[in-house]
């Protein structure tokens, strides 16, 4: 069972991971208007959207999506260390 910790660390990444994907949603659709000139694909699986555009915008949203999830997590990992004095356990590094 997990213990009160790792719960902790758990809600406090999760939570940071969302706040950066909305985040990131939101950036990627402006920078992606302003690129192209066009909004963004709402169903890129739908055979309207052009697949050029469709496997376009996947690509981008997904890098997008998870350089965020990343920079979230490690930036709510340096927080719970200066609170709690370590990094949680499993983003420790073994030496």
């Amino acid at each position: 069972m997990a213990d009160r910790g790792d719960i902790g660390w758990r809600l406090t990444a999760g939570a940071a991971a969302f706040a950066g994907g909305f985040v990131a949603k939101k950036a990627i659709a402006l920078a992606w208007k302003k690129g192209t000139g066009k909004e963004p694909p709402t169903n890129p699986e739908s055979p309207e959207v052009a697949l050029r555009e469709a496997v376009g915008w996947v690509i981008v949203m997904g890098i997008g999506m998870e350089v965020a999830r990343l920079l979230a997590t490690r930036a709510a990992a340096q927080q719970w260390a200066k609170g709690t004095g370590e990094l949680p356990h499993h983003l420790k590094i073994e030496v």
